[in-house]
């Protein structure tokens, strides 16, 4: 059994329920598939050559948590979490596992960022808009757009769980 509670969405919530429990439910799969793992587990790459690995994907989100929520929604000045890792375009997606990074350490600023992200999106409705690539982007399609982030990671999550330990599903 797992420790990370997922509380299923409601099945007919308003919309912002809805999005946000969906968002919430994707979270917690993740942090469920990387509950009982050891250090080296979590930084078992999926099959090479693909270098992706369990605390690559919580760096990753933690990094899009920020990006979405702080950057573009809330318009702060927030530099990349794991910059040594950046690309030639100054865009780091987290990726990149660094030998001197606990699991514990990510996951905490995981935490952290979804905290903050919670409260940018407190006050605003989802017709809320901020300046994105020349237009503007809204909360509903933030929300939205974070919803499959985490869904499409969170399968990569659970083939790479599988084949460190056989565990599938949730």
């Amino acid at each position: 059994m797992t420790s990370t509670e997922r509380p299923m969405p409601p099945l007919n919530g308003d919309e912002r329920t809805t999005l946000e429990s969906w968002l919430d439910f994707y979270r917690a799969t993740l942090a469920t598939k990387c509950e009982g793992l050891t250090e080296e587990q979590l930084r078992t790459a999926s099959v090479s050559p693909s270098p992706l690995t369990l605390l690559g994907l919580v760096q990753h989100m933690a990094e899009v948590e920020r990006n979405w929520f702080r950057r573009v929604l809330a318009g702060e000045d927030a530099p990349p979490i794991y910059a040594e890792h950046a690309d030639q375009r100054g865009r780091d997606e987290g990726f990149v596992v660094s030998d001197d990074r606990s699991f514990e350490t990510v996951r905490k600023t995981w935490q952290d960022e979804i905290a903050l992200a919670g409260a940018n999106c407190a006050s605003r409705s989802l017709d809320d808009t901020a300046p994105f690539r020349g237009g503007e982007v809204s909360l509903r399609w933030i929300y939205t757009h974070m919803i499959g982030e985490y869904a499409r990671h969170d399968g990569h999550a659970d083939l790479i769980r599988e084949r460190i330990d056989g565990s599938t599903g949730v």
